[in-house]
């Protein structure tokens, strides 16, 4: 049918645009956030494109809802502006008409989208987690060259190694300088290696040296000899409760229904029913009076985007609290959308009556 091949196509351009578009921005802003972590030693230059990757990947279904949310609203506004839905309703087409090839063009994009938020989001969220902890594994004596002097990752230390660790994992000859209080403390050894304790803290464990201790400017120093010194260089971040279920596979959220699985399973359901929803809401939302303004429905679909994700985020605070039941949660805030959606409908056909089908 000539209708909904032109809708299908119309909505077909105005996706792959958006899609471009957002997604460009999506990986800027990624790139611009690890660029500066890379600048402030936090992450490796080389570790950037592999986590930008992993972060594209996790935000994927963000980009592919507002893809389908703006690309069938634009379509149909451009719609509006160029006349061509009087064409279609002097037709005989009603509004209700442009539910079914939405749903044709919607359905695949929000199949997709499931696929990535249940499966692919929380795999790229697992092995981002893996990567950083190979990254934050490091020890700054890593990073060092032999022969330069290297400053630590956080700052606080300036290291010299001149030899390279050799195949007993071991650097020769360490210079260790750090400055707190106002005090300088020196230590110089023969050899250094790392050691990781079992609760996650790092020392870098320094053989036959000395340690000198002492204020700049005054002729009191402190001397210390050791055979063994350890240097506290990184103690063990603790990792977050969100942060640990979002790299959750979704069958491990169902085994385990903790409030904040729970919670989680909530958001990664209502990611792809919001975006078919929202795409539904496109159709009433798209209309465009002359008179009124063309960006008057532009201002109250960002509007409407915003209100019903962040009810979604709000109702997965709930359960994860614990002060909200996930059966009432799951399904409350689609059915107050899918409530105001066919309100929507009844207002638009009600002031119209010449968009319904004519006898």
């Amino acid at each position: 049918m000539i209708f909904r091949r032109a809708l299908q196509r119309e909505f077909s351009q105005s996706a792959a645009g958006v899609f471009v578009a957002l997604f460009a921005i999506l990986v800027s802003v990624v790139l611009i956030r690890l660029l500066g972590q890379a600048a402030g030693g936090r992450v490796p230059a080389d570790a950037v494109f592999a986590l930008i990757g992993f972060g594209a990947v996790a935000r994927l279904p963000v980009v592919l809802s507002m893809t389908l949310f703006i690309a069938i609203l634009l379509s149909l506004s451009r719609s509006y502006r160029d006349s061509e839905m009087v064409v279609w309703f002097a037709s005989g087409l009603p509004l209700t008409a442009f539910i079914r090839p939405v749903l044709q063009f919607a359905l695949p994009v929000v199949l997709a989208i499931s696929g990535v938020t249940l499966f692919l989001a929380p795999w790229a969220n697992q092995k981002s987690e893996q990567y950083q902890a190979r990254i934050d594994s490091r020890d700054d004596t890593s990073r060092i060259a032999p022969g330069v002097f290297r400053e630590s990752s956080a700052g606080q230390r300036v290291f010299f190694v001149e030899m390279g660790a050799e195949e007993d994992g071991k650097v020769r000859n360490v210079f260790v300088a750090s400055e707190k209080d106002g005090k300088l403390g020196v230590v110089v050894s023969a050899e250094g290696s790392l050691r990781t304790d079992p609760n996650g803290d790092r020392f870098v464990v320094l053989e036959q040296g000395r340690r000198y201790d002492g204020t700049p400017g005054s002729p009191e120093y402190r001397v210390l000899e050791f055979e063994s010194y350890s240097i506290l260089v990184e103690e063990r971040k603790a990792e977050s409760a969100a942060a640990r279920t979002r790299t959750l596979p979704t069958s491990q959220l169902l085994q385990t229904p903790t409030p904040r699985s729970l919670g989680e399973l909530l958001e990664r359901i209502g990611t792809p029913v919001s975006a078919l929803l929202l795409a539904l809401m496109a159709i009433p939302l798209s209309f465009v009076n002359p008179r009124a303004g063309r960006t008057n429905n532009l201002i109250f679909a960002v509007l409407t985007y915003l209100v019903y994700n962040n009810a979604i985020s709000v109702f997965q605070s709930w359960v994860s609290q614990g002060r909200l039941r996930f059966e009432i949660a799951v399904w409350l805030p689609h059915l107050v959308v899918l409530a105001v959606l066919a309100l929507m409908f009844y207002r638009r056909l009600a002031v119209s009556p010449f968009w319904r089908v004519r006898a």
